[in-house]
């Protein structure tokens, strides 16, 4: 029988965010003397804004009808909701305007996070590589492990450390990549847009020259929009439009839990070419079956109405407008209390930031003399190693309790630097 210690030799771990989320555990922070009403997390990569009232009426009028809710009790089609599909597929281009696929290339599943987990299953076998940059979201390492039992990745660094900024040499970071994907010969590239944890969005040329590289290669690529519609100051990047006639190796990966704070409702979504989609449904019906009805009928229900009315484009904007100012505000306390060495976000919730010495020893030593928790940014990448991935999601509305968190790290930082 396989035991725990035996798993975890044969690679399934857990992630550093769900290790220093353990230590800021209610229970450990009382060990360790601290007051856990005190405490002040940065660690949490999670929204906190209110799903919006229409999708919450969905719910209530689906419950109160017999009939309705009676029918939530049923299976829907394996790769979910045609009427769901129709509706992600209108959100995208009524808002957005990308129209870059068809129900064909859509498969609704439990979360973004089983539908990652399922697409290592049917692309990839043990001894085929996974290509993911430096830094990658720290999640996925984890997942590959434990779905794959394979160390099987290959990192490729976009990060300077040195000037604390993606790579600005497009062209040189161009080549290398080439270079690195005709050595490496991976199967599958994958990454965030925009980036977990930097909050940085990969320029269009290198995504490009990207994905005809791999295309070259017989290599698929995924990109995880979990943020996309979180972005500060700048318009969706080309590559967010490219249609699986242009690119049939390209897979994205969708959430509906961070723009309508459906974290805990979960439901994902993956776009990709209809052998992949077909493949995935197979999968699908001996791993979960089928995906949420309840879920797909009240979101299917919420995106056709709020599209009509245009409650949806009014309520994305807002949300969209309260993150970008939280951002604004994090860097202005970061640069005033930290350090001058952070990522501006583009998108997302995140900023990474030089603390000028190892981030474990930087994240343990703040939440014992502090207690203000941040993430480690070794877990991200060796690139980090010096940094710390600060989040702004779960204080969104709460700028006070961000300076104030700050303004306690400075007077520590000051004596240790």
């Amino acid at each position: 029988m396989l035991t725990l210690s035996d798993a975890y030799k044969n690679g399934v771990t857990s992630s550093p965010i769900r290790r220093i989320m353990e230590m800021a555990s209610r229970a450990n922070l009382v060990k360790m003397g601290l007051n856990p009403d005190n405490v002040i997390s940065f660690a949490g990569g999670w929204v906190n804004h209110e799903a919006p009232e229409e999708l919450r009426q969905e719910y209530v009028e689906i419950a109160q009808d017999r009939d309705t809710f009676h029918k939530t009790g049923g299976y829907s089609d394996s790769d979910g909701s045609p009427e769901l599909k129709q509706a992600l597929l209108d959100f995208n281009s009524q808002l957005y305007g990308i129209e870059s696929s068809t129900a064909e290339n859509l498969i609704i599943g439990q979360s973004s996070t089983q539908l990652t987990f399922s697409l290592f299953k049917i692309l990839l076998n043990p001894e085929d590589k996974i290509l993911l940059f430096d830094p990658a979201y720290a999640n996925y390492p984890e997942q590959i492990q434990t779905c794959m039992n394979s160390q099987n990745i290959v990192y490729f660094p976009i990060f300077d450390a040195e000037k604390w900024e993606f790579v600005a040499d497009e062209n040189a970071l161009i080549n290398d990549f080439e270079q690195f994907l005709e050595r490496e010969r991976p199967k599958l590239i994958l990454f965030s847009s925009p980036d977990n944890p930097t909050g940085m969005i990969l320029p269009d040329l290198f995504v490009k020259k990207m994905m005809d590289a791999a295309l070259k290669y017989d290599c698929y690529v995924a990109i995880d929009f979990a943020y996309y519609t979180f972005l500060y100051g700048k318009a969706l990047p080309e590559y967010f439009f490219y249609s699986h006639q242009q690119y049939p190796n390209l897979i994205k990966i969708f959430s509906n839990s961070k723009w309508c704070r459906g974290l805990g409702r979960r439901l994902g979504w993956i776009e990709a070419n209809s052998t992949i989609v077909q493949t995935l449904k197979v999968v699908q019906q001996s791993l979960i079956l089928c995906p949420d009805t309840l879920h797909q009928m009240a979101l299917t229900n919420y995106i056709n109405k709020g599209l009509k009315d245009g409650s949806i484009s009014e309520y994305i904007k807002r949300i969209n407008d309260d993150y970008e100012s939280a951002s604004k505000f994090l860097c202005y306390c970061i640069e005033k209390y930290l350090s001058s060495r952070f990522t501006v976000p583009e998108g997302g919730l995140y900023s990474v930031v030089d603390v000028g010495m190892d981030g474990d020893a930087f994240v343990a030593e703040m939440l014992k003399k502090t207690g203000v928790v941040f993430v480690p940014g070794g877990g991200f990448g060796g690139s980090l190693k010096n940094g710390i991935r600060i989040s702004f999601g779960p204080l969104v509305y709460d700028k006070k309790k961000i300076e104030e968190g700050f303004i306690r790290v400075s007077e520590v930082y000051k004596k240790i630097k």
